[in-house]
């Protein structure tokens, strides 16, 4: 999944922040809970949250990715 979402930084540019959450280290082990506890179970690995949000749990394909980042952004990119 980390592939898909490294795929399409450049297209957005400073638009876009992205987190790796890495659960092998303790921050990322930490945020990784704060989410669970957010979603109210196990989040799924890998996945794909914006502000919070679990929006894919399953690797997007990079246009259905874009395609949400556009609509989450409310700009007319192709």
């Amino acid at each position: 999944m980390a592939r898909v979402v490294e795929s399409v930084i450049p297209d957005f540019g400073s638009e876009l922040l992205v987190k790796k959450i890495v659960t092998k280290e303790m921050a990322g082990a930490l945020r990784y809970g704060e989410l669970s506890k957010r979603l109210g179970r196990p989040a799924p690995v890998p996945s794909i949250f914006i502000d919070e949000k679990l929006i894919f749990e399953i690797t997007p394909g990079r246009e259905e990715l874009i395609e949400c980042l556009n609509r989450y952004l409310g700009q007319g990119r192709g």
